[in-house]
């Protein structure tokens, strides 16, 4: 069951009925039965166990760590070091041990899947170290700190929470807002809008190329590429609004994990609007201890704590080659821009660039380029395809022949709906390529100009949605 399963919206007005009914004291005990139906509804035991195994971890942990911070600081370190390893070696053993060549020849795990574990595993690490750290008190109460990590909304694609913003809204006592209710089902349409309109029409092509790369040049890698960078977006960012928009419903506001990341002006400004949560957890964690502790080396310390930081990020998708290449390729941009620094407005003075709109253009379109050369190692199904593309991108013949073009014209993007959906797909490009959040624009609108919109979005999903065999996001693999 996923968010564009029939099931799900079946599942969701059940869930959200009782939830209404029921008295506060139960609520939490409500949400946590149906997070756990929830995600038994992938028919993987194997899931069920791993959560428990990491709440329990999670718990434990953090009342001992409660009680051994005032008397016993070296006792707190390692039990922090303790439960870190044990949720690391949780995610080890369910996400990376199947995919290691002896184990995957052998087929001893063949069948174990990992969705979601990635990210309650890394949010209980974040709980306890913010406990240890003093920055959390630890949760006594059981079934709220399993409903922190498992909270179906998040579930399966993070937000990874921090406790202090999500623990205090799962113990408020609920009361019926309208505001909420519509700003949420507002966000759950477009994040389905997103995903069903533009991700899913996009990925064939991006498929039909990438799995058989080699029979490719030019225009079609170009193409199949932006698409990628298209589709990935849409489809992640489709996720985070469509699990907002659940939660809101119950009151509950989770961390907005996009702002408009194709118009970010530098590699930097990318990573502070794409996958947000993410992006702070590996700064907060892992990027800024680093530093902290190489800060003699200067620049150098920076640079090498970057490129750890980054190289962990690819780790983190999967054990694949292409994810360590695109991770440390994300880590040498950054590193290159802290080397650039002192440079930078010396060689402004010297080329008489400013900060006009031109510029700014400039920017957004070199960091937007950058960006799109790390998905081909991040798609690509294996280096060597990868190495291939950036080979032939600029193959001429590729970009005369046209079958890019044809080929993406021929795939299920129009479907037959010509014109209308070239425009359709025109306005989507504009709207996600604006820096405004032009959502909060429309509820602030009229009645009668919101409910156009309401219906508009509707009848865009139902009209043009692609509703087939493939109901998984693309982020479910990470």
């Amino acid at each position: 069951m996923t968010f564009t399963s029939p099931l799900f919206f079946l599942f969701l007005p059940v869930v959200v009925l009782l939830f209404w009914l029921v008295a506060d004291r139960l609520r939490w005990l409500l949400l946590l039965i149906a997070s756990y139906v929830f995600y038994a509804s992938f028919d993987s035991p194997s899931l069920l166990l791993v959560l428990t195994l990491v709440s329990l971890i999670g718990y434990t942990g953090g009342l001992w760590l409660g009680s051994m911070r005032a008397s016993d600081a070296k006792g707190g370190a390692s039990i922090l070091g303790l439960g870190i390893l044990s949720c690391l070696a949780i995610l080890f053993f369910v996400k990376y041990l199947p995919h290691l060549p002896m184990i995957e020849h052998a087929g001893i795990l063949t069948g174990l899947t990992s969705i979601g574990v990635s990210y309650y595993t890394f949010q209980a690490i974040s709980y306890l170290i913010d406990v240890y750290l003093e920055l959390q008190k630890p949760e006594e109460h059981p079934g709220y700190f399993a409903l922190y990590l498992a909270f179906f909304p998040r579930l399966l694609q993070g937000p990874i929470e921090r406790a202090d913003a999500l623990l205090p809204q799962l113990r408020n006592s609920y009361k019926f807002d309208y505001d909420n209710v519509r700003s949420g089902m507002l966000l759950f349409a477009w994040g389905l809008f997103c995903k069903v309109v533009i991700a899913e029409r996009v990925a064939p092509y991006v498929n039909y190329v990438y799995d058989d790369v080699h029979s490719h040049t030019g225009l079609s890698l170009v193409l199949a590429t932006y698409c990628y960078a298209v589709q990935i977006y849409c489809d992640f960012a489709g996720y985070t609004n469509m699990a907002r928009g659940t939660a809101r419903i119950f009151n509950i506001h989770l961390t907005d994990n996009f702002n408009h990341p194709y118009v970010a002006t530098s590699v930097a400004d990318f990573w502070r609007r794409w996958h947000i949560w993410f992006s702070r957890w590996i700064f907060d964690y892992i990027f800024k201890p680093l530093q902290l502790g190489w800060r003699n080396w200067g620049a150098a310390g920076t640079v090498l704590a970057l490129l750890v930081t980054f190289l962990a990020s690819g780790i983190w998708h999967g054990a694949k080659w292409g994810f360590i290449i695109w991770g440390l390729l994300h880590g040498t941009y950054l590193a290159a821009s802290v080397l650039y620094k002192p440079y930078q407005k010396k060689l402004r003075a010297v080329i008489h660039t400013g900060k006009g709109a031109w510029y700014g253009a400039f920017q957004v379109f070199v960091t937007f380029n950058l960006v799109c050369f790390a998905w081909i190692f991040f798609r690509a199904n294996n280096v060597e395809d990868a190495l291939y593309v950036v080979r032939n991108v600029a193959n001429l013949s590729g970009w005369t022949a046209g079958d890019g073009l044809r080929v993406f014209v021929s795939t299920r993007i129009l479907l037959g709906h010509g014109s209308s959906f070239v425009a359709l797909g025109l306005t989507v490009i504009a709207l996600l390529g604006s820096s405004r959040d032009w959502l909060s624009v429309i509820q602030n609108r009229s009645c009668l100009i919101r409910w156009a919109f309401y219906f508009a979005l509707l009848y865009g999903c139902l009209m043009f949605g692609f509703w087939g065999e493939s109901e998984r996001f693309v982020y479910f693999a990470f």
